[in-house]
């Protein structure tokens, strides 16, 4: 496989808007050629044709984005990666709402910091109307004091309630896949891939756009984890979030142990050739990795980053990830 004349037909054929009948639903790879590609011995030759595509298709601008955890623990889901599951007992911080002016304000920071995108995260399966409501006063808030890109993460609403939230500003909908289709049932018994597919549909009928990504190391094979950007390839997402395992004390996944940073690279580069022209985001996880290997994802397909604290761990402060955009010739 030449990966540069690969990448290069990617470019053309995603400006083009052609792509070969025979792979999949919004694909422009095969299957089989992301399997060689994601084994392939030179790593640079793979990471240099992901930012080949990358800089041709998204540009060299980070797409920045923020979370507030707005509803914190006391979920009754039982997804073994979680902190936030009430049967893993975990320690983590539990309450029902964070107050408003504990959100506008920080709404306002990411906005002085020059964070293009923010979002409210609520812990549980869903929301009650009520809990809608009470947070679309919440983004008229922000949208009246900080003027941000508003998205939301809040679990298996209904149509209905999606289009509530549209309505009060939100934009885009964050409802992650997680993993496979085939390996989602081995972490999660209390919801199914279809559930979370219904929600994304249901948000798109309601006009947002959609984030919806994953989590790596969580005993996944190379494979699966293919599968799943082609699953997300089918269902033609906007923003793709990767997140790497960070294996938590009191989590069925606790002695889970860490996938190496070349598998990382790796995975991050060949999911920008069976994504080509979406957002793919860093978020959780990626305080373990050397600043080598992330300048190396910024120049290896990944173009976007989750900034500031995590759900229940803290993530790179703000100003050193500034001197990490420099050194990756990225523009923030």
């Amino acid at each position: 496989m030449n990966i540069q004349e690969l990448s290069e037909r990617i470019v053309r054929e995603v400006r083009e808007g052609h792509r070969e009948m025979r792979y999949a639903p919004n694909a422009y790879i095969s299957r089989e050629e992301a399997a060689e590609l994601a084994e392939t011995p030179d790593i640079d030759a793979l990471c240099d044709g992901a930012d080949y595509i990358s800089t041709k298709l998204v540009g060299r601008n980070v797409d920045s984005c923020s979370i507030v955890n707005a509803r914190s623990g006391l979920c009754g889901e039982d997804c073994k990666w979680c902190a936030q599951a009430v049967r893993h007992h975990t320690g983590c911080n539990t309450y029902e709402h964070l107050d408003d002016e504990s959100i506008v304000a920080a709404g306002r920071v990411n906005a002085r910091e020059g964070i293009r995108r923010f979002s409210l995260v609520t812990s549980g399966r869903a929301l009650s109307d009520a809990d809608v409501d009470r947070f679309c006063e919440t983004y008229r808030k922000l949208t009246a004091e900080t003027g941000l890109y508003l998205c939301a993460s809040m679990g298996l609403l209904t149509e209905a309630q999606l289009q509530r939230l549209a309505a009060a500003g939100v934009k885009r909908y964050h409802c992650n896949m997680e993993t496979s289709r085939e390996f989602f049932p081995t972490l999660c018994s209390t919801h199914t891939p279809d559930d979370k597919m219904a929600t994304i549909r249901a948000a798109r009928k309601a006009g947002m756009q959609v984030c919806s990504g994953g989590i790596i190391g969580m005993g996944e094979s190379m494979a699966q984890r293919l599968d799943l950007a082609f699953e997300l390839a089918e269902l033609g997402v906007d923003s793709v979030p990767m997140n790497i395992l960070n294996p938590i004390p009191g989590t069925p996944l606790e002695n889970t142990p860490l996938i190496s940073e070349e598998e990382i690279i790796r995975t991050a580069a060949t999911w920008r050739f069976i994504l080509p022209d979406k957002s793919i985001r860093f978020a959780g996880g990626r305080m373990r990795l050397s600043h080598g290997s992330m300048v190396r994802l910024l120049h290896g397909g990944i173009n976007g980053v989750l900034m500031g604290d995590m759900l229940t761990t803290v993530s790179n402060d703000i100003a050193s990830d500034r001197i990490l955009f420099k050194e990756a010739d990225m523009i923030f």
